[in-house]
């Protein structure tokens, strides 16, 4: 089954997912993906509070784990 993410995860749920994308949110500016608040808050939510776009975000880390998995 592949992995992939969506705006509605919660960004506990994506790190969980694969500890890497920890790394693609802070590369795209969202420099907090490990802090508590952060944990119950779904990628559309803190793109938003970050001013990012939530697509880019999406499409990034989903190329990343479409990678890991070929």
């Amino acid at each position: 089954m592949a992995k992939s993410v969506n705006k509605d995860m919660l960004i506990g749920e994506i790190i969980t997912l694969d500890p890497g994308n920890a790394a693609i949110l802070m590369a795209n500016g969202m420099h907090c993906p490990g802090c508590p608040s952060a944990q119950g808050e779904t990628l559309e939510e803190a793109a938003m509070v970050h001013g990012m776009d939530v697509e880019v975000l999406i499409k990034d880390i989903n190329e990343y784990l479409a990678k890991k998995e070929a």
